[in-house]
């Protein structure tokens, strides 16, 4: 005990310090336990949250892709629970789950022979068929193809990619279970052709599969890379094996798929013309490149002819310079005129009161030389005359891309009706026989222009001529029927690509079956 005074002070102010050194002695010690109490309850309550936040995520996930998948495999309750979506996402979710999901088939898994590169030539359609060759040729070769490269340089100067007009991973993936088909070469070899370290050739003309087994498959295998230069009609349309034949046809209509804005723009163009009735196609080809191609100058000025004449010259590759026009028109080489067109339709028995869509590019002499068709078929219309400026924006200048909308036209219409038989007439042809021998008149300009001549000189009265224009007809309406085989003539028989009916045989081929 303490005495009072300075010592007593003194003793007090150590007792308070003592007991204060105790009181935070005891609560430094008391938060310390509190501390080691509530860590592994921190711990624990942390292990809850993230297995809680976990399985949320995972349950999230496995409803999100069964509701994907709800029509097939998901199941049904999920299709009643109410979707947490707006209104627009929720509709656009119903109709993707209209659409199938794609199996895509099986990979072909073969010892590849080397990298075949192709640079088509020509316009749309005949770069069409030939990419449908090369891709029959790298199977066949059991070597890789490169996504082939389209033609910048013709008449058209269209600078389209292969991309910019068909569908490349559809055309990739959906040709897997036959050949290995790549957007561009592996970096290695890619830098060799870069630095000009590559072998480039032209294949012959209308060659058999065995020539490019024996002539081009060890050049393949030598230089590892080839590159063809020009593929228009570089396979035969004849004595080809029956797989090799159904594989340019699967090709043809399955693999080669045009762009998803192409097709829409097709679509929205059939769907303005269906709701005016029925409608033909005009495979009008009265352009200025084909009638200086084919010195076809039957109705043009002195002035246009000289035009068109001059034009044939400036083309190194138009091989054929001095051109009788007359002789070839009587010969059925020329393309019917404005003028020999109305009558034809005419004579046909076609109702005047029919749409019909033109599919070609600026007729040449313009106006002038429509004046006798319009009159005759008030109901004339163009891609132009049917879209809007804006919807065609994208599409000026680039001539192949036009073309595919003609030929997206042409396969859903009424009737066809080329004036001359070049590719793009050949093309659809065919393509509307493997949709069901659809209705394409097939002239006969031959006999045509002599019968035109003959009413146009009095020779032949009116009913005189639709007659006979009627029964010459009658039998090339693109009906069931074998192709003229002309042995060793190949140009002047039936192209395989306007009947393919090795393909046509069956109307539940599988193999031509869409993907």
């Amino acid at each position: 005990m303490c005495k009072v005074g300075r010592g007593e002070i003194k003793c007090e102010a150590k007792r308070g310090s003592l007991e204060m050194g105790l009181k935070v002695l005891g609560e430094s010690r008391i938060e310390k336990l509190r501390s080691s109490m509530m860590v592994p309850a921190s711990r624990s309550r942390m292990k809850l949250w993230m297995i809680r936040a976990t399985t949320t995520v995972l349950l999230w996930t496995c409803v999100v892709q069964l509701t994907a998948l709800g029509e097939t495999w998901g199941p049904r309750v999920l299709k009643g629970w109410p979707s947490c979506l707006t209104q627009e996402a929720a509709v656009l979710d119903e109709k993707v789950s209209d659409v199938p999901a794609r199996v895509l088939p099986p990979k072909r898994v073969y010892r590849n022979n080397g990298y075949l590169m192709v640079s088509c030539n020509g316009g749309l359609n005949q770069m069409r068929a030939a990419i449908c060759d090369m891709v029959a040729i790298a199977r066949y070769l059991n070597v890789t193809l490169i996504v082939p490269e389209l033609d910048k340089t013709s008449f058209w100067n269209d600078p389209s990619e292969f991309q910019d007009i068909f569908d490349v991973d559809h055309f990739i993936t959906s040709l897997r279970d036959e050949v290995r088909i790549l957007k561009e070469l592996p970096p290695r070899l890619k830098k060799r052709v870069e630095l000009g370290m590559t072998y480039s050739m032209p294949p012959i003309s209308w060659s058999d599969i065995s020539y490019y087994h024996n002539q081009i498959l060890p050049l393949i295998q030598k230089y590892k890379v080839l590159h063809l230069n020009r593929t228009d009609a570089r396979l035969a349309n004849n004595g080809q094996p029956l797989d090799l034949q159904k594989l340019r046809c699967r090709v043809n209509f399955s693999a080669l798929r045009f762009t998803s804005q192409i097709e829409e723009l097709g679509r929205r163009v059939i769907k303005l013309l269906r709701q005016n009735g029925p409608f033909l196609v005009l495979h009008l080809r009265y352009e200025m490149d084909m009638l200086a191609f084919s010195g076809c100058t039957q109705g043009c000025s002195p002035e246009e002819a000289e035009e068109l004449t001059r034009m044939r010259y400036a083309y190194p590759w138009w091989k054929e310079k001095i051109i009788n026009s007359d002789l070839k028109r009587k010969d059925g080489l020329c393309p019917l005129t404005p003028e020999e067109t109305a009558l034809t339709l005419r004579a046909l028995g076609i109702d005047q009161n029919i749409q019909i869509y033109i599919a070609a590019g600026e007729i040449y002499g313009g106006e002038r030389r429509m004046a006798t068709l319009a009159e005759s078929y008030p109901r004339l219309v163009r891609k132009e005359t049917l879209l809007e400026p804006p919807d065609l924006r994208f599409f000026q200048n680039h001539s192949s891309q036009m073309a595919a909308l003609d030929y997206l036209v042409s396969l859903e219409s009424d009737i066809f009706v080329p004036t001359y038989d070049g590719n793009m007439a050949k093309v659809v042809e065919g393509h509307r026989r493997f949709l069901g021998f659809k209705k394409t008149i097939l002239l006969d300009r031959k006999l045509l222009v002599e019968l035109i001549d003959q009413y146009n000189s009095g020779l032949l009265s009116w009913d005189q001529f639709s007659s006979a224009v009627k029964i010459s007809h009658s039998n090339r309406m693109g009906s069931q029927s074998k192709r003229l085989v002309i042995p060793d003539r190949p140009k002047e028989e039936d192209y395989f690509y306007a009947n393919p009916y090795e393909c046509l045989q069956s109307s539940d081929d599988q193999l031509l079956s869409s993907t």
